[in-house]
Order: structure tokens, then C-alpha cells, then sequence
């Protein structure tokens, strides 16, 4: 599968390869290939990651991979990538940030399932994504990613599931009933959370751009 992107807009481009269908029966055999499809498709997410070249005087590469990716201290796996480095300031717990964010699920070959820049006000501006740094109200593992950035930068992240989503209350949350429901249905499916894929369902791609931080 190839993802291309136009930095510019952050817009991506999926192009999905057609894979034929078989069932699939709960096998001992049956699990071990689920479990090297997902960790297939995993990788696939990013082994055909292209940027455009419209923004060259802020994005010196052409192609990334999961190797180029760092795994930020204390943040329990939380790997991240940054596509800019900002210059304003960085957050601390308490402080209120905006950000702008999309959200995308590695075991759904990288469906976007949210984007603020899909979130417009009256006059069609995007509308930043607000909340308190360290107050618990949005998965953990962008709290880990904002800690570190700094205003203007953008920031892409893996987030394993232990730093996703634990519940469907946490943001943040799909606008969308049919977008939220696939998504929670896929990261809480308990057959193949039983089946031992929990590893894969719930890990999470965000492209995050800190816009502003406010003390608090």
C-alpha cells in the first residue's frame, strides 16, 4: 500500500492494494497468520510514505520509515517523527493547547478516522482541537507527544494500544456515529482480542501540529 501526502495541507492520499478475501476460522494456525497480517499491514502503513516536494523549503526528504521513527523517554512506547520543529513554546501539564491532529488506525491499513482540519467554524476555518495537557481527558500517548513539542511544530506518532484509547469516552472522539463506531468496534473487538491481536488493533497514527499554548 502507498501513502502520499501533500505537506502543504497535510491531506493524505490512500492507495489501498485489493486483497482477496477468505474466512477465517480461530485455529491455532489461523491466529499465527492474523497476527502476521496485522503486523504486515502495520508496516505497510509506512513503508510507502511519500511526501510531496511542494513544501521543500521546510521537508528535506522524500520517504520515511518506521526506523526514522524515536521512541520518546518515559512515554511507554510512543515513537515520533518530526515532519517540523517549532519555535514557540512548550507545554506543560495544566497548560490549555490547541492542536490540530489527523488520527489515523494502523489495523484498518491507515484509515483516517478523524481530522480537525474536517472541523470548520461559520466562515470554513478548521477549528484547533483544545483541552488541558495532563488532565486525562485525551489518550495518553498525545499527552506524550505535545510534552516535548514546541509551538509550530508537527509531529508524527505511533501510539501502541496501551497509550491509546482505554475506553470510548476518551477524546479525542470521531464527530461521526458511523466513524466512531468503526473505530471502537475495531480496537474493542473481543474476538480478536481473544484471538490475541490486542497488540495491533489499537495502535494509532496521529500527525499532530501544536498550535498554541496558553498558561493556565
Amino acid at each position: 500500500m502507498a501513502i502520499q501526502y501533500d505537506l502543504c495541507n497535510l491531506l493524505p492520499r490512500f492507495s489501498v492494494p485489493q486483497i482477496s478475501q477468505k474466512k477465517i476460522y480461530a485455529t491455532s494456525s489461523s491466529i499465527t497468520r492474523r497476527k502476521a497480517l496485522s503486523i504486515f499491514s502495520f508496516t505497510t502503513v509506512f513503508s510507502g510514505l511519500v511526501f510531496s516536494d511542494c513544501c521543500t523549503r521546510n521537508y528535506s526528504w522524500s520517504k520515511t520509515v518506521i526506523s526514522d521513527f524515536a521512541e520518546l523517554p518515559n512515554s511507554g512506547g510512543v515513537k515520533a517523527l518530526d515532519l517540523r520543529v517549532g519555535d514557540g513554546e512548550t507545554p506543560a501539564n495544566g497548560d490549555k493547547v490547541a492542536i490540530h491532529y489527523y488520527g489515523r488506525l494502523a489495523a484498518k491499513q491507515g484509515w483516517r478516522f478523524d481530522s480537525t482540519y474536517d472541523h470548520k467554524d461559520g466562515t470554513g476555518e478548521p477549528i484547533p482541537f483544545e483541552f488541558i495537557l495532563g488532565s486525562g481527558k485525551v489518550i495518553a500517548g498525545i499527552d506524550t507527544a505535545l510534552r516535548s513539542m514546541n509551538v509550530g511544530g508537527i509531529r508524527r506518532v505511533i501510539i501502541p494500544p496501551s497509550e491509546g484509547y482505554q475506553n470510548t469516552s476518551q477524546e479525542p472522539i470521531p464527530p461521526n456515529f458511523f466513524d466512531r463506531q468503526r473505530l471502537f468496534t475495531t480496537i474493542f473487538n473481543p474476538t480478536r482480542l481473544a484471538n490475541g491481536e490486542g497488540s495491533t488493533l489499537g495502535t494509532l497514527i496521529f500527525d499532530i501540529e501544536l498550535v498554541s499554548v496558553r498558561h493556565q
